[in-house]
């Protein structure tokens, strides 16, 4: 009898889980459509689609909350010219009260991207965007997490994990024992920290680029790119001779065929981390896309059951979203391991 009662309160317990789930998902489609129809709503005529969604996917000196003046976050602008040094003001300077680009000390806002000189002086853009302040955002809820987890396991050393720490604990130690140690094999722990880091980033950042209103800052190629190029410089810095010698010398080849061969491998240490660049940021990128999209048939055809029939439909992608922002951390980490493991695999293995 007591069984069957605390079967029945899981039951209640997850049912109550996945309605609120369900009510917040819904919510936040809901916030989502206000936001990306904050310039559209009274001119259905002049929207758009194609120039609205490049915008919202794109980064940004400025950062759109919600319609109105309040809504709207001037990020601070650092450039340095060779004939000014350094500058430093708001975004907000190069916008009059109707919003449109106007230029300032010198300076102009390309489409809301690069900022250059009317003299045409070079100018190095230092600016906080969009990116860079969910790049922050991202990192410092990471150091509070993970500050949370270390502190439990120190508390609950020997016990069983509680708080954030059982959330976190088993995911890491099924990236340590699934994912990491398979591929890179018992001289893993100099490489784990770095991994870990790696996929939690990712998946922090896909997860906060599903928030409305927030950047989409995994779907930015320079983020993807440079998250791939720490994989490359740790892969072929920490090489050993066997890999080295499989990419110069490969074993087993032809004399006459191991010049296209080398060729081939050279290539593929420089395909390696392209591939990660790109999974990431299209994979991100096109969910983006596809919803933005979808959103769009509300304005384009201005009708309230093409808007409730496309909120159905992008909820339901909202959680294959998430789904994808789990999967994409995942498949980074997993294949970041694999070109690591493959580098440092001791020579009998080769």
């Amino acid at each position: 009898m007591a069984v069957r009662i605390m079967i029945d309160e899981k039951k209640i317990k997850t049912s109550k889980l996945l309605i609120t789930s369900l009510l917040t998902l819904v919510l936040l489609c809901t916030n989502f459509t206000s936001a990306f129809a904050q310039d559209h709503g009274e001119e259905a005529e002049e929207f758009k689609p194609s120039e609205t969604i490049v915008h919202h996917v794109l980064d940004d000196h400025i950062w759109h909350f919600f319609d109105g003046h309040y809504g709207t976050l001037y990020l601070p602008i650092i450039a340095y010219s060779s004939e000014k040094g350094l500058d430093v003001f708001s975004s907000s300077n190069f916008y009059d009260d109707h919003h449109n680009l106007v230029e300032y000390n010198g300076y102009s806002l390309e489409h809301g991207l690069s900022i250059t000189d009317n003299h045409d002086a070079s100018v190095l853009d230092l600016s906080i965007t969009k990116n860079v302040l969910t790049l922050l955002i991202v990192s410092f809820i990471m150091i509070l997490v993970f500050t949370s987890v270390a502190k439990g396991y120190k508390k609950n050393k020997g016990k069983a994990p509680k708080g954030v720490q059982a959330v976190f604990e088993p995911i890491i130690v099924y990236l340590r024992d699934e994912v990491i140690k398979p591929n890179i094999g018992d001289h893993y722990e100099k490489f784990f920290p770095y991994l870990l880091t790696l996929f939690f980033f990712i998946l922090f950042g896909n997860i906060f680029g599903l928030i409305p209103g927030a950047s989409n800052m995994t779907g930015n190629i320079a983020v993807t790119l440079v998250l791939a190029l720490f994989t490359f410089f740790i892969t072929n810095v920490k090489g050993n001779k066997g890999y080295w010698g499989h990419i110069f010398n490969p074993p087993g080849v032809p004399l006459w065929l191991k010049p296209l061969i080398v060729i081939i491998e050279i290539i593929g240490i420089f395909t390696k981390p392209i591939s990660l660049t790109v999974r990431l940021f299209v994979a991100i990128t096109a969910g983006h896309i596809v919803m933005l999209s979808l959103i769009s048939l509300t304005f384009i055809f201005g009708s309230y059951a093409v808007g409730g029939a496309s909120s159905l439909i992008v909820l339901f992608i909202s959680l294959i979203e998430i789904l994808v922002a789990l999967i994409q951390a995942y498949v980074f980490t997993m294949f970041s391991a694999l070109y690591i493991g493959l580098a440092t695999a001791k020579a009998e293995h080769h």
